[in-house]
């Protein structure tokens, strides 16, 4: 038995929540999210919790569209953020309205279009803040500015997470 699908999920203030031709739909205060619902698994709502019951044999199936709909209902009610840093000498960020503009040593400026519904921050030229409702799509950009530039493990310069440990290794030796 899903030991997660057991927990009920806390709807705070101002959330709705409902399945609509097999799709789940959230709405809170932040915006409105769907995402597909597995057809053997069922929703109750009850004040302010929601619950789900499933057949005996999809336990992972509820476990994950509980875990789904945990992550949405945080996301309309208090959103997602991943920080990154970008470590090296001339390496910097700069959010320029719908893009955000990369200069990671190549080149030629890298410029990296951002979504409608995920808004991106540079509070400095090292560091690039990423919001939004949809923990899979912010994770997701989040991996791709990295991977333009992944730290490497001589002198550690590229885009790391925040607070990421990149193990450095020691220099040949003649």
């Amino acid at each position: 038995m899903s030991r997660v699908a057991k927990q009920p999920v806390p709807l705070p203030k101002g959330v709705e929540v409902h399945v609509a031709e097999q799709r789940l739909i959230v709405k809170g205060p932040k915006g409105e999210i769907s995402a597909p619902f597995h057809p053997s698994v069922e929703l109750q709502l009850d004040a302010d919790v929601a619950s789900l019951t499933w057949a005996e044999d999809q336990n992972a199936q509820a476990g994950t569209m509980r875990a789904i709909l945990s992550n949405m209902v945080q996301g309309v009610s208090q959103g997602f953020e991943q920080k990154l840093e970008i470590i090296g000498v001339g390496y910097r960020a700069q959010a320029k309205g719908k893009s955000l503009s990369l200069s990671l040593g190549f080149s030629h400026p890298v410029d990296y279009p951002v979504p409608d519904d995920i808004s991106i921050e540079t509070p400095t030229q090292t560091e690039i803040v990423i919001r939004g409702i949809d923990k899979q799509k912010v994770g997701q950009i989040a991996a791709d500015i990295r991977a333009y530039r992944p730290p490497e493990p001589y002198k550690g310069k590229g885009v790391r997470y925040a607070g990421e440990n990149v193990r450095r290794k020691e220099a040949k030796k003649k």
